[in-house]
């Protein structure tokens, strides 16, 4: 929020998506472990606003400047003074930079680095939209259970985000049927969670998939250089891959402005994000094994040290990128 208010877009975004000033977490019955006041944690630097990814998509393409879609990249070659860049509609294009901004399963990483593919981080996620506004959801909402948690978060509208993760081996999930095992999955889990997943509209309308991350980071090559997921996929636990990718490229895009040339530019970029990404990857990974102890153990220390840790994890990132 901190980059979109700078980029001029912030107030859209808010007023596409739910303010939301509170982040707790529960049982799997709705007995509360800790509740933080996300105005104490990050006062100055903008609000946390819970917005679906359509309409996020929206907001930021009316800002940003010409763009071409649904045309992958096949090949990249580079000599030291250009970039060159095929397509999938048989044309070849020149630059003196390449970004990689496609995701985890980037083209850009996979024709530069050869990898590293994505490894399966040990849950399957269900992530929807429902139409509903569960009684007593003012924030954020994580209620855990012993091998499973599921997340609410208000996202505009009346509409709320629902996403369900299971610590299992890796499987296929058919869309027949999804609904109706996603809501067995949780049904011993609090009404806010059961009202949500009854309002869910169908099958089709959850996505089901494992939840990935790169083992190793990759940054650039030369005049390619990587940012987001691309470059730095982690567990998605603390909630911060999109910031992450937001945040380099605004800082790719400063260091560019006030560097001597392209190479400088994209050395700088790295050796000023490498420290921030990785902490977020550490704390995330730190979350994701917390989630994953006993639930007696887990619930204890969040009760005794819940809010200060959760400030803790993310007082690093209070300062500017």
């Amino acid at each position: 929020m901190r980059v979109l208010r700078r980029l001029g877009i912030g107030a859209a975004v808010e007023a596409a998506g739910t303010v939301i000033g509170r982040f707790g977490y529960y049982d799997q019955h709705g007995v509360p472990l800790c509740d933080i006041d996300l105005g104490d944690v990050w006062p100055a630097v903008g609000p946390f606003v819970g917005i679906s990814r359509a309409v996020l998509h929206d907001v930021l393409r009316s800002g940003s400047g010409r763009c071409r879609l649904g045309t992958a990249v096949t090949g990249v070659t580079q000599d030291g003074r250009s970039v060159s860049v095929s397509f999938d509609d048989g044309t070849v294009a020149g630059y003196d930079l390449v970004v990689g901004a496609d995701g985890i399963n980037s083209d850009v990483r996979r024709l530069v680095f050869g990898g590293p593919a994505p490894a399966y981080a040990g849950q399957m996620a269900w992530r929807s939209l429902a139409p509903v506004r569960p009684r007593s959801l003012d924030g954020v909402q994580f209620w855990l259970g012993e091998d499973r948690f599921f997340g609410l978060c208000p996202v505009g509208d009346g509409v709320t985000y629902g996403f369900g993760n299971i610590a299992c081996v890796r499987r296929h999930e058919p869309a027949g049927g999804r609904a109706r095992r996603l809501s067995e999955h949780f049904a011993g889990f609090g009404e806010p969670v059961r009202q949500y997943l009854a309002a869910v509209p169908r099958d089709g309308d959850i996505h089901c998939s494992p939840v990935e991350c790169l083992p190793e980071p990759r940054w650039s090559a030369g005049r390619v250089v990587l940012i987001g997921d691309a470059a730095h996929a982690m567990s998605p636990m603390m909630g911060q891959g999109g910031c992450m990718a937001i945040e380099d490229a605004f800082v790719l895009a400063d260091e560019l402005r006030h560097a001597a040339d392209v190479p400088a530019a994209v050395a700088a970029f790295g050796a000023r994000r490498r420290p921030r990404v990785e902490w977020v990857r550490e704390q995330s990974q730190a979350l994701t094994d917390l989630v994953r102890l006993p639930a007696s153990v887990r619930d204890r220390g969040l009760r005794d040290r819940g809010v200060s840790a959760f400030r803790d994890r993310y007082r690093p990132l209070v300062a500017a990128p």
